[in-house]
């Protein structure tokens, strides 16, 4: 677990995820939280991003870790992305929306707001299953009405080259990516809150 640029009040996000958002293979330093620590600090946001993410979690394994997390760490906003280990181990996409939609609910009793981050399988895994798992993440996401980035490696999930030697972590090089993806559902969260302030 990484603590990031603490800095007095200043909110704290929360990473919630596997091996995608850990740094499973890379050097510390080269995960995507860390690199959207920095994005945040050079745009001017005094946020503090704790990455607690655990690699090889499942949906039951991460909704089971939160609330001493919540409680720990009370966050302001929580990046979710839980799901791929669910999909790679072949488990019901009811179980994984359950537990996702079980963790929102944890996160929003503790006043935090929730970015889903959204995963698909790899075709192998046939059309039926795979369109059953991508599905988890929208309908989640309209039934508890939190934003969605639909799939956290948009634009260079058929790079290979951009993926460790295993074919399923991405590799460094796709880091920033991954931070320009997440930027993109995070940055109106952000914008909400400074609305919000200054109509204090």
């Amino acid at each position: 677990m990484f603590l990031f640029g603490a800095v007095a009040r200043a909110d704290t996000i929360l990473v919630w995820g596997d091996s995608l958002s850990a740094g499973y293979g890379l050097e510390r330093g080269q995960e995507w939280p860390t690199l959207l620590q920095t994005r945040l600090q050079a745009e001017g946001f005094r946020h503090v991003v704790v990455n607690a993410s655990v690699s090889g979690e499942t949906s039951s394994g991460g909704l089971t870790r939160l609330p001493a997390a919540l409680a720990e760490h009370a966050p302001t906003l929580v990046i979710l992305e839980l799901g791929a280990n669910d999909g790679l181990r072949g488990l019901k996409p009811q179980l994984l929306a359950d537990n996702l939609a079980a963790m929102i609910d944890a996160a929003h009793a503790a006043g935090a707001r929730v970015l889903l981050i959204g995963m698909r399988m790899p075709p192998n895994y046939g059309p039926a299953y795979t369109q059953r798992f991508a599905e988890v993440f929208a309908n989640v996401a309209a039934e508890k009405k939190v934003p969605l980035v639909p799939f956290l490696m948009d634009g260079f999930a058929d790079r290979p080259e951009l993926f460790l030697p295993d074919g399923i972590h991405p590799a460094a090089e796709a880091q920033p990516r991954i931070v320009d993806t997440v930027w993109a559902g995070l940055r109106p969260l952000l914008a909400a809150k400074e609305t919000k302030a200054a109509r204090k």
